[in-house]
Parts: structure tokens; C-alpha cells; sequence
């Protein structure tokens, strides 16, 4: 089944032809506002940011009074700024740039060639933006995104707190900070501690894209405000949950941080717990951003820590070696530009977690991910457990496949619950039903609209706060030390292409279980 393309039903409407259902335009246009990009040559701001901003705007979906103030050492002025975004959204959208379009929108654009690492460039900011303001009549709400190398992202604060900039007086200050957000748990907390000094938490918006895609926002939508699924999301009829991110790419370009990170900081610290909060955690008492993420929080800490001595039994690490993604051959990760040789990084992870709590005591919440797998995807499988009493056992030749309820995150998001159903023409023969929703059809926000659009609405809801953040670097500092210290085995090797190692395998397999093919 399809969802109904919202902006369909609202042109039907309009032209008599049925009624436009009241939220079916659910994008709300924000306040009038600046946007400040940190980092504005860079690749983030070409490939995501400008074509994202523009897609909003073409859509009617951002205030008539807005500009966009880009900064970054690279020599260029505004209209050189506006030349290269152009190139960079036709690249982006090419079905969607228009030159009529583009002209209304690229006169919102704006360009200073400063090193804004530097203390005395942010008195030609605090000067510069007021003008731009009154010019666009955006009434003092101002958002500074950091676009920008994490090593850089102290002194950018600590200079905005300095300059004046982070107070909010005739309008609203926020800042955007990509992930990753610290490297360990010491980094987190001093990265905090330097935003605290400058901004409070109502300000900042930590940011994980993961959480604005479409269906992980439904996650919440679909467990709370269906009946039929909410009483069976437990400890007595679900046997476990399987959390998957597979990627087919490589390291690509991001050699440089990608080793020092791995998947554990890339992947898990992240999306995955992330992921995992929203399908374990509470019904808030009002879907409100400090209550979801009141809810979250409490999730992560209920999350059984890893002991010493005990990480085999729970974690496995691997690392791609060469071999074939859609019949493209590809080198090993040691192979690749920028990896140092004989490098130990973890490029997938399968973990085991438990949540100690009362509706999930006992049920093991399974975790992996990597690249140079051999399918993109990313879901969360809901596996029930067997009826109690099978009454066909004696008629039946072949095991019966518990319930399975499938929430598909990329790349084709929607929702599928398999179950059992009589063959036809048959006197006892079972057969698997697929149920499946699918979103193809809907007009969807991309992840960076979605999560520009509640920054700008100052909706906190997909953004990370503080304690949340911190609890998970807390939860994954025992793996990260083992791995790190040398005292955890060495990443086991599986063929670039596969499910990743077969260590994996045995993981989930000594349990009973199999992970879903990918």
C-alpha cells in the first residue's frame, strides 16, 4: 500500500476535487531568520546544505524574509559564492534547479572570506550581520551552523560566547554542531562544558541526520498511536530486536578521520543507539522534544554496561578486505588512500545489548553495521516469539516462522509485518503474507530539510541533548579502550561484498538465532 502524495490531496482540494485533510501540509513555515555557515567551501555546505536550503525555498517552505551569510577562509565574494553554490545545487537537484527559481533564492546569499578561527574576525561578524538584518527584515533570529572540522569547533564557540553573538536579545541564537560530537567521553564533556560557557542547552542543536529520516520518526507515530502493536512491544511476546546499518561504500575520502574513528564512533555512538532508544524507550506523557528526550535518556542508561573479560561474548569487530559490490572490484581497507598500513580500525560491529528494565528484561537487542557490505540498508526487525502451543505440529512438515515486523529505514522506507496465512486450496498448508507500507509515493523532507526546519522552528525533538550524549559515550568506552589498547582481538577479516565476518554469524547463532538477510 501507498501513502497518498499530501501535496496531491492539497491541489485536489484546491481545484474542488475532494477535501484537503487539516494536516496534510504538515511543513509549518518558521519565523524570518539568518543562517551563518562556518565552513561555507566546503563539501557539506555544497552537496547538503545550499541545495537543501534551496529545495525549501522553491517549495514555499522558508519565510519570505531570510538570508544566508556564508563564511570560510577561501577567497571569494558574493557573487563568487553564488556562482559556486548554483554549480553545486544543479549538481545536487537536477531536476529541481530552475534559473527562475535560482535567481529569487540566490539573492538571499551572502559571502565574508574570514578565518574565523581567529579572535579579532568576529567584530567584522558582529558589524556585518545587523545591516544584512535589517536589509531582510529578519528580526534578530540568527542560526550559526558549524560546518567545520570537529578540531575547530571550540574556538568558533568560545568566540561566539566572546563576541556577544550567542546572546539572544530581539531574537533567538542557535547553533548546529555536525557529529561527531567529541571522540570519547572526556571530549564530549569538555566539548559541553565549552558550548555551556557560550550558549545554554535551549540553544544547541546536536546533530544526528539519522533522526530525521522519514521512518524513523515513525517509529514513535506507529508504537504510540496504534493499539494493536503498543501492548505486544515487551518482554513477553517479542523474543528479540535486530538493528541494522549496512553500508555497500568504502572509507571513500574520509581516510583521514575514518581511522581514527571506526564504526564504533561513526556508527554506534550515534545512529545505532539512537535507533535503539526510540524503539525500547517509554511513551512520553506528551510528544514534547524534553519529554522524548527525557525518555531516550532514560533508555540509555538502562542499557546493561559491558563488563571486563566479557566483551567476546558480546561484541565482534571486522574489517573489510578486497573483493566485489555489484560486480565492482574494490581493495581492502588497508589498501585504500589515506589508511595507514597494517591499520587494526574497525570497519563493522555486531554487538549483543540487554536493557534492564521491566519491559525489556531478558530480550537481547542485536546491533550491526559496516561498510563494504553487500547491501544497503538500514532497518529495525521486531522478532516475536513462537505461538505457545502449536497445534499443527502433526500436520505441519516444516518450522513455522514467528512474526516479524520490519521497519525499513533506507533506502526504501515503510513498514512490513510478515505472518502466517492458509494456502489456498489447501487443507493445511501455511504460507508467509507480506503487509507492506511503503513511502516511495509521499512527498518526503530530506534528513538536512527536516532538521534545518527545526532549528529554525526551535523544535529540539531530532536533536541530541547533553546527558543523552554523554551516557552513550559512557556505555561504548569499555569496547572503544579494548579495541584501542590492543587487548581485544584484531578485527576479523570478511571479503568486501558479504554480510561481514562470520564471527557475526556466531554471535547471534549461539543464541538460536539468525540475523535477516541482507
Amino acid at each position: 500500500m501507498d501513502m497518498q502524495n499530501p501535496e496531491e490531496l492539497c491541489l485536489k482540494a484546491k481545484s474542488g476535487e475532494g477535501q484537503c485533510p487539516a494536516d496534510a501540509c504538515a511543513v509549518d513555515v518558521p519565523e524570518p531568520f539568518s543562517l551563518v555557515i562556518f565552513g561555507a567551501s566546503g563539501d557539506l555546505t555544497k552537496r547538503k546544505l545550499i541545495p537543501s536550503m534551496y529545495h525549501l525555498h522553491k517549495h514555499g517552505h522558508l519565510p519570505k524574509n531570510f538570508f544566508i551569510l556564508g563564511t570560510a577562509s577561501a577567497a571569494m565574494d558574493d557573487e563568487g559564492f553564488r556562482a559556486h553554490m548554483k554549480e553545486a545545487v544543479k549538481s545536487a537537484l537536477p531536476d529541481e534547479y530552475s534559473d527562475e527559481g535560482w535567481e529569487g533564492f540566490a539573492k538571499a546569499l551572502y559571502y565574508r572570506a574570514e578565518d574565523f578561527t581567529k579572535e579579532g574576525c568576529y567584530g567584522i561578524l558582529k558589524e556585518g550581520l545587523p545591516p544584512l538584518e535589517k536589509k531582510h527584515d529578519t528580526g534578530g533570529n540568527r542560526i550559526f551552523y558549524l560546518a567545520i572540522p570537529p578540531q575547530v569547533y571550540e574556538p568558533v564557540i568560545e568566540q561566539l560566547g566572546a563576541s556577544g553573538l550567542s546572546k539572544e536579545e530581539n531574537g533567538y541564537a542557535h547553533i548546529v554542531i555536525e557529529k561527531p560530537f567529541g571522540s570519547d567521553l572526556e571530549s564530549s564533556r569538555r566539548l559541553n562544558s565549552v558550548l555551556k560557557g557560550s550558549f545554554r542547552e535551549t540553544q544547541i542543536y546536536r546533530m544526528d541526520h539519522y533522526l530525521a529520516k522519514e521512518n524513523v520518526q515513525n517509529i514513535l507515530m506507529f508504537r504510540f498511536a496504534n493499539s494493536i502493536f503498543e501492548p505486544l512491544w515487551n518482554r513477553r511476546y517479542i523474543d528479540h530486536v535486530q538493528i541494522t546499518i549496512s553500508e555497500t561504500l568504502g572509507v571513500e575520502h574520509r581516510a583521514g578521520y575514518y581511522d581514527k574513528a571506526g564504526v564504533i564512533r561513526d556508527m554506534f555512538q550515534s545512529h545505532m543507539l539512537q535507533l535503539l532508544a526510540l524503539t525500547a524507550m517509554e511513551p512520553p506523557s506528551l510528544f514534547e522534544a524534553e519529554r522524548v528526550r527525557d525518555e531516550k535518556t532514560k533508555v540509555f542508561r538502562s542499557i546493561r554496561p559491558f563488563m571486563p573479560g566479557t566483551l567476546d561474548g558480546h561484541v565482534v569487530v571486522g574489517q573489510y578486505g578486497a573483493g566485489e559490490v555489484d560486480g565492482v572490484r574494490f581493495p581492502a581497507y588497508r589498501d585504500e588512500p589515506g589508511v595507514p598500513e597494517g591499520s587494526n580500525t574497525p570497519t563493522f560491529a555486531a554487538m549483543k545489548l540487554f536493557i534492564d528494565n521491566w519491559r525489556w528484561s531478558g530480550v537481547p537487542f542485536y546491533l550491526r553495521s559496516g561498510k563494504r557490505m553487500s547491501k544497503r540498508s538500514a532497518e529495525v526487525a521486531i522478532k516475536y516469539k513462537q505461538v505457545p502451543h502449536l497445534m499443527f505440529r502433526d500436520v505441519l512438515q516444516d518450522r513455522i516462522e514467528p512474526n516479524t515486523l520490519v521497519l525499513r529505514v533506507q533506502p526504501d522506507e515503510g513498514i512490513d509485518l510478515h505472518f502466517q496465512a492458509k494456502m489456498p486450496d489447501s487443507k493445511v498448508c501455511l504460507t508467509p503474507v507480506l503487509m507492506d507500507f511503503a513511502y516511495q509515493r509521499a512527498v518526503m523532507l530530506d534528513a538536512y530539510e527536516r532538521v534545518l526546519l527545526d532549528c529554525m522552528g526551535k523544535d529540539q525533538m531530532l536533536f541530541v541533548r547533553e546527558d543523552g550524549e554523554e551516557e552513550t559515550w559512557a556505555l561504548l568506552a569499555p569496547v572503544m579502550e579494548s579495541i584501542e589498547a590492543g587487548s581485544a582481538k584484531p578485527p576479523h577479516l570478511y571479503e568486501a561484498g558479504t554480510a561481514g565476518p562470520e564471527e557475526a554469524d556466531r554471535l547471534i547463532g549461539k543464541d538460536g538465532r539468525a540475523w535477516r538477510p541482507l
